[in-house]
């Protein structure tokens, strides 16, 4: 998840990296009661890049000019995204400017400091420009004054860079963040510095531990929205495709392998759901088993998931639950079937109730097996119950074969 750029600002001062006066500016009326003095720049809060080249940065010097230049920005969309933010921020004269990032670097599983005398550099071919330091140990502020020196700054400004570099790392930390960037950091003629623009990347495995994280992030999903990205998806580790075979599992490697199998086979994935973890964007707890209902009922809802392939492997919390929660699924649809008027009645009803394809691999899972075929053969459940992946793949793929035959 990352943070626009007045948010993480507002990050930066709370952690003591010097940033300019500004003020959020939602309306372009706004602007007539600044707070900050002219002249300012105005910053169109969004995710994508290339701001300036779009107009989406304004220098401005009086009130009318400001109102007219953000009536502008709120209409300008950059990479397919309007801004709903402006930042109106003082103006800054710059007589150096670096690049500094803390990272976590996942080759190497440690944290990484960089750094780049070159502010406006690609980082993909930054080469020997950029410096980097890997905090292989507890961090100490030596790692951030290693980091400036290799940068080739002397004296005040090698003290004032590793300072900002040791918060950034220190803010890291304390978020559970995966980046931490400042692009570019001014320095003046004094050897003062401020971070004129940056970038945070939270850890969404981590929001739920931090409540502050949590609430901007439940106010995010109009993005995803906006993106076509389905609204009951935005809770979930999903791959949202357009087949026909629905697929859940409880882990990213075995979903992505279930999906490769798929289309190998010659289907088609549909929506693709991780029941492993619980929402990122939510920090109430869950359990397996809600989690296991609401998929169950965001598939079934799709009226173009024609076969879902459950797929679990490994342990998994109370493991009998399983065959509970998929057989009330199945009755729940079957009796509302059965109900007078279902099939001319409700417009949001579909035809056809999605087939089931069972996957359950695991000692933990032997007894759910075990439980679930017994329920099959007393209540003739339609229900594959299959005994290894390929196996399961293949009867996906051939059910959604005999439905469009059907047809």
């Amino acid at each position: 998840m990352d943070l626009l750029e007045y948010q993480v600002k507002e990050w930066f001062g709370q952690i003591g990296i010097p940033v300019l006066p500004s003020q959020r500016i939602d309306h372009p009326t706004d602007l007539k009661r600044l707070k900050i003095p002219y002249p300012i720049v105005l910053k169109s809060q969004v995710y994508g890049g290339a701001r300036l080249k779009a107009g989406g940065v304004r220098f401005v010097e009086t009130t009318i000019d400001a109102i007219a230049a953000a009536q502008n920005i709120f209409n300008i969309p950059i990479m397919g995204e309007l801004p709903e933010v402006i930042l109106a921020e003082t103006k800054y004269d710059a007589e150096q400017e670096l690049y500094l990032a803390v990272v976590i670097d996942t080759a190497v599983c440690r944290p990484i400091l960089l750094g780049c005398q070159e502010a406006d550099i690609d980082l993909d071919s930054a080469g020997k420009k950029m410096q980097h330091v890997v905090v292989e140990q507890e961090f100490s502020p030596f790692y951030a004054r290693r980091l400036a020196l290799k940068m080739g700054l002397q004296g005040t400004r090698m003290q004032t860079v590793s300072s900002v570099v040791e918060k950034m790392y220190r803010l890291l930390i304390e978020k559970d963040l995966d980046l931490v960037e400042i692009n570019p950091l001014g320095i003046n003629s004094r050897d003062e510095v401020m971070a004129l623009n940056g970038s945070i990347s939270v850890n969404e495995r981590a929001i739920s531990r931090h409540p502050d994280i949590a609430l901007i992030a439940s106010k995010m999903p109009s993005r995803y929205s906006a993106n076509g990205r389905s609204a009951s998806l935005t809770e979930w580790e999903a791959v949202e495709l357009h087949g026909k075979i629905g697929i859940m599992g409880n882990g990213a490697g075995s979903v992505l392998a279930t999906m490769d199998l798929v289309t190998n086979e010659g289907g088609k994935p549909g929506i693709c759901l991780n029941l492993r973890h619980a929402s990122p964007l939510d920090a109430s707890p869950t359990t397996f088993r809600s989690r296991l209902e609401k998929a169950l009922r965001i598939m079934s809802a799709d009226k173009s998931i024609q076969v879902i392939l459950i797929n679990l492997l490994g342990s998994i919390p109370q493991a009998l639950e399983v065959a509970e929660v998929i057989t009330e699924f199945v009755h729940h649809y079957k009796n509302e079937h059965k109900s007078p008027g279902t099939r001319n009645g409700g417009k949001n009803k579909r035809d056809n109730f999605p087939r089931l394809v069972v996957r359950l691999a695991g000692s933990d899972l032997d007894e759910t097996k075990k439980e679930l075929k017994a329920l099959i053969a007393h209540d003739d459940i339609p229900i594959v119950i299959a005994e290894n992946l390929d196996e399961a793949v293949g009867a996906a793929v051939n059910l959604v074969k005999t439905a469009v035959y059907k047809k």
